[in-house]
C-alpha cells in the first residue's frame, strides 16, 4: 500500500527571528502532524540560527536570501529557481513583504498560495498607508487564500482591499496552555532574575524594542513612578525582555536618571513562560498589534495586564474585562494604571482571562484550523475559533 506523501508548505516571511509572527511559524512546524506536513522556511532578510533552534522537527531547512532595503523586483528571478526547485504544495507568505513575491509562487505554479496578515508596523498603522492597500490589492489575485489573525486586519481585508469573504479566514493565534500556566510555589525563578519574590513587585514586558512597540512608553512610566515616591514605587522593579533598534535608547535613558538596579534587561530569551511567572503585571505599549502573542501568553498566565487600547487588544481582553486598557502614548495614564494594580495586588482574581484563551484560543484548535486549510479542507469562518 502506497503512503500518502505529506503535504510541503513553505513559509515565506520577512526575517526569522524572534517575534510574534515568527512563533506562530515555529507552532505551525512543530505542531502540525508530522506525517501529513514539512515544511520549509525561506526568510527574505535574515534568520537567526538561535530562533529557528527553537524548530524541534530535523528535517526543516531554514533558508535566508539577504534581501537588501528597496523594491523587491531584483530577489524575484532566486525566488522563482528557489521555488522551483522546492516544488511546494503551498507557500504560506506573511505580511506584505512576502506578499510581493505572489506573482513568482504564481509562475513557479504552486497549487495553494495562502496569504496571512499579522498585523501593521509604524508606517501604515490601522492600515492607512495608501501605497500598501495599493500593492495588497495589486497582488490579491495571486493568492488563493487570505488569513487576517485579529478583527482589524480580517476588517481590512475585507473592506479595503476588496478580499472576498468566502476566501478570507479568520485564525487568531493560539497559545500552548501547558506551558503558559499561572505561577506555582514551587516554581524556580529564570536563570539571571534579579529581583525577589515578595519583595519586589516586578512589572515585565516582552517585545521587540522597535517603534511600533513603544517600550519607551513603559521606560518613561515607570521613571515617572520612581521619582514620585509615591507608596509602593520603592518595591517595583522592572523587566524587559527582547531587543531591537531601540535598545541603546533604553538603556541610555535608564541610565540617564540612575535607576539600572531597579531595571533588568534581559535581551532576547527563549525561557517566555518563566519569565512571565515571574512577573507581578504584564504592560504592552504598543503603538499597533494584531492578535499579540505575548498578550495571550500573559493572559493564560494569570497576569494582571495593563496594554494600550490599539489593533486587537480590546478584542483579547473583552475591552478591558480581561485586563486594564490605556490610551497610546499616554505615560500619565499608564503610571496611574500601574500603581493602581499595585495596589489592587492581593486582591485581584485574573484566571478567568486564562479561561477566556483556553475556551477562544487553544492551540489545538487553531492547529487544526491550519491542517485543514492547508490541507485544502477549510471553509472560510469570519468569526473566532470558539468565539464566545
Amino acid at each position: 500500500m502506497s503512503v500518502a506523501k505529506p503535504c510541503h508548505v513553505v513559509h515565506l516571511v520577512y526575517r526569522f527571528a524572534t517575534g510574534g509572527l515568527e512563533n506562530v511559524i515555529v507552532q505551525l512546524i512543530n505542531g502540525l502532524p508530522h506525517q501529513s506536513f514539512r515544511h520549509t522556511v525561506v526568510a527574505l532578510t535574515e534568520a537567526d540560527p538561535a530562533f529557528a533552534a527553537r524548530i524541534t522537527r530535523p528535517d526543516v531547512e531554514v533558508i535566508s536570501l539577504n534581501k537588501r532595503p528597496g523594491q523587491p523586483f531584483g530577489l524575484y528571478p532566486k525566488v522563482y529557481r528557489l521555488l522551483r526547485r522546492l516544488k511546494p504544495d503551498v507557500l504560506h507568505s506573511c505580511n506584505l513583504a512576502a506578499m510581493e513575491f505572489a506573482p513568482m509562487a504564481a509562475l513557479a505554479r504552486i497549487p495553494l498560495r495562502v496569504h496571512a496578515e499579522h498585523g501593521w508596523d509604524v508606517g501604515e498603522l490601522g492600515g492607512s498607508n495608501a501605497r500598501y492597500r495599493f500593492l495588497r490589492r495589486l497582488y490579491k489575485p495571486f493568492v488563493h487564500e487570505f488569513i487576517a489573525v485579529a478583527e482589524p486586519q480580517r476588517d481590512y481585508l475585507l473592506n479595503q482591499i476588496g478580499v472576498p469573504a468566502a476566501r478570507l479566514h479568520f485564525i487568531p493565534n493560539g497559545v500552548d496552555i501547558e506551558r503558559f500556566r499561572p505561577r506555582q510555589d514551587d516554581d524556580a525563578p529564570p536563570a539571571g532574575f534579579p529581583f525577589r519574590q515578595g519583595e519586589h513587585w516586578v512589572i515585565g514586558t516582552i517585545g521587540r524594542q522597535a517603534l511600533v512597540k513603544n517600550p519607551l512608553l513603559l521606560v518613561e512610566a515607570f521613571i515617572q513612578l520612581v521619582q514620585s515616591n509615591a507608596p509602593g514605587t520603592a518595591d517595583m522593579r522592572l523587566v524587559m525582555v527582547g531587543e531591537g533598534p531601540l535598545h541603546e535608547a533604553i538603556a541610555q535613558r535608564i541610565a540617564e536618571v540612575n535607576i539600572a538596579d531597579k531595571v533588568w534587561l534581559a535581551g532576547v530569551r527563549a525561557d517566555i513562560p518563566e519569565l512571565l511567572r515571574a512577573m507581578d503585571c504584564f504592560v504592552l505599549p504598543s503603538l499597533s498589534e494584531a492578535t499579540s502573542c505575548t498578550l495571550q501568553e500573559a493572559m493564560a498566565t494569570g497576569l494582571p495586564i495593563i496594554a494600550t487600547q490599539v489593533g486587537g487588544n480590546a478584542a483579547l481582553l473583552k475591552n478591558g474585562r480581561y485586563g486594564s486598557l490605556i490610551p497610546s502614548e499616554d505615560t500619565s495614564a499608564l503610571a496611574a494604571e500601574l500603581l493602581k494594580q499595585y495596589g489592587l495586588r492581593a486582591e485581584g482574581d485574573h484566571l478567568a482571562a486564562r479561561a477566556s484563551i483556553i475556551q477562544r484560543y487553544g492551540l489545538d484548535d487553531v492547529l487544526a484550523r491550519y491542517a485543514a486549510l492547508f490541507g485544502g479542507k477549510l471553509q472560510h469562518q469570519t468569526q473566532p475559533v470558539n468565539s464566545v
